[in-house]
């Protein structure tokens, strides 16, 4: 299967419409060994999804490893895929023996020494794109522009961004990258739309930048949360999707990347069927009324 493909902005990689989040990947109920990895990594290269997304933090340090694994067995595959990775979070866990409470490091010397590590486990040698996960409001966005300058000049990281920052942070950083950020991967969906209303999206489409979007079905929340937001949501899911002759998880999916700064969407299971049927939410082209009726049913209200 055929997906869009875009460059993320002037200075970002070429991705697929549609990204594979590994987040996830460490609690696979039928295991993550390298075969297992390797299933879901050719459902998504099947469907056209090229582009999987990473953090050092995932699985608690654990997934990068694991992905990592299926790709020695098979280095080939390297060629045909962007990896993207995030760092700068430092979480109380086993695997991080040093750490007393999480918090985050956005320093020069913290981003080459989670470059470093991200490599080894990923087996590669470089990254397509490398995202500050969250802010680190004790290091000043010059040094951490410097950290991002440095990777990229020794060749470990093609490109660099962030995640979840807001639209002051977005442009402080900016200032000293003397680039616009590749993107800036933040929570999208219809149960999370602050990013559309706080001016964060804006900010990415005024700068030539496609945002990548998190979470597009709320953790879950649309297809399974008994809350009042998401059983509305849901039931117009289902009632638009007959209409298109598609699912309701296509269909929120279809939502987010309607968005005029035609987001990359995240997306992320276990399931290799869903992985599928994702991929299917590229063909769906929502009319402008069906994308405020769902708007509508997740707000409980009509526009102003």
């Amino acid at each position: 299967m055929s997906l869009p493909r875009f460059k993320l902005a002037p200075s970002g990689p070429e991705v697929s419409a549609l990204a594979y989040g590994l987040w996830r990947l460490a609690k696979d109920p039928l295991g993550a060994s390298p075969a297992r990895v390797r299933a879901k990594i050719d459902a998504c290269l099947e469907a056209g999804i090229t582009t999987f997304d990473h953090a050092d933090i995932y699985g608690q340090y654990t997934c990068e490893g694991l992905f990592g694994r299926a790709l020695a067995e098979a280095p080939a595959l390297r060629e045909r895929m962007e990896i993207v990775t995030k760092c700068g979070i430092n979480a109380v866990c086993d695997n991080r023996p040093g750490v007393r409470v999480n918090h985050y490091d956005a320093t020069p010397a913290a981003i080459e020494r989670c470059v470093e590590r991200s490599l080894r486990e990923l087996r590669t040698d470089r990254v397509d794109l490398l995202l500050i996960h969250r802010p680190d409001w004790l290091t000043s966005a010059e040094e951490t522009a410097q950290g991002l300058s440095r990777v990229v000049a020794a060749g470990k990281v093609k490109a660099v961004g962030v995640s979840n920052y807001n639209v002051h942070q977005f442009a402080l950083l900016t200032r000293y990258l003397g680039q616009v950020p590749a993107t800036n991967q933040v929570e999208v969906s219809l149960l999370r739309m602050e990013a559309i209303l706080d001016g964060t999206l804006d900010q990415c489409q005024a700068g030539g930048v496609h945002p990548m979007a998190w979470s597009p079905l709320a953790g879950g929340r649309l297809l399974a949360g008994e809350e009042p937001d998401a059983v509305r949501a849901r039931d117009a899911l289902r009632r638009i999707g007959a209409h298109y002759g598609a699912s309701p998880e296509q269909i929120a999916l279809a939502w987010v990347a309607a968005l005029p700064c035609r987001p990359q969407v995240v997306i992320g299971t276990n399931q290799v069927e869903r992985i599928r049927d994702a991929a299917g939410s590229a063909r769906v082209q929502l009319e402008r009324q069906h994308w405020y009726e769902l708007w509508t049913a997740a707000q409980g209200r009509s526009v102003p």
